[in-house]
């Protein structure tokens, strides 16, 4: 049995479409795309390993630490504002904050910058635009999810927005 996705399923409320209209507009090359396939996972995955280093609780051998909370109240933004595509990103950012959480510190660091400098570089070799999350904070939440659609879309053998440049 073959299964297909079908991203014009998949719904996404207006709020959220807009936002990641907005965002797309700032990533319009493939050189740009492909820095953000990297860089975000990479900062996702880093700043786990670095939160993960402020333990709140801990009971019988489980520690629960600030990457936990963060993640969790970041997966509850991605379910109710992206639904489909809000779960998709949150089992995503689950993954990443669980390799970062396994990364030895000098590592999680180095994933951290590493993320950071690929994005700038993106925006600055490839897209000559500033980031988007320099209007919009919130465009650091909307990122992960402007990926894991895009994904999808190719996964779905849609053609994503074409690249104009």
């Amino acid at each position: 049995m073959r299964y297909t996705i079908s991203v014009s399923t998949v719904a996404v409320p207006q709020r959220m479409r807009e936002r990641l209209d907005e965002y797309e507009g700032f990533h319009q090359t493939l050189g740009n795309e492909l820095c953000h396939y990297l860089g975000i996972p990479s900062i996702i995955a880093g700043a786990a390993t670095l939160f993960g280093l402020v333990r709140l609780a801990t009971l019988g051998g489980l520690s629960l630490t600030l990457a936990e909370v963060v993640a969790g109240a970041i997966a509850i933004f991605y379910v109710v504002s992206a639904r489909a595509l809000g779960v998709a990103t949150a089992i995503l950012l689950g993954a990443l904050v669980a390799l970062g959480r396994a990364l030895p510190l000098w590592a999680g660091l180095t994933v951290f910058l590493s993320g950071w400098v690929l994005q700038f570089v993106g925006h600055a070799a490839f897209e000559h635009r500033s980031p988007a999350f320099l209007r919009n904070l919130l465009h650091l939440l909307v990122g992960p999810a402007w990926i894991v659609e895009r994904m999808l879309r190719r996964l779905a053998g849609a053609r994503p927005t074409p690249h104009p440049r």
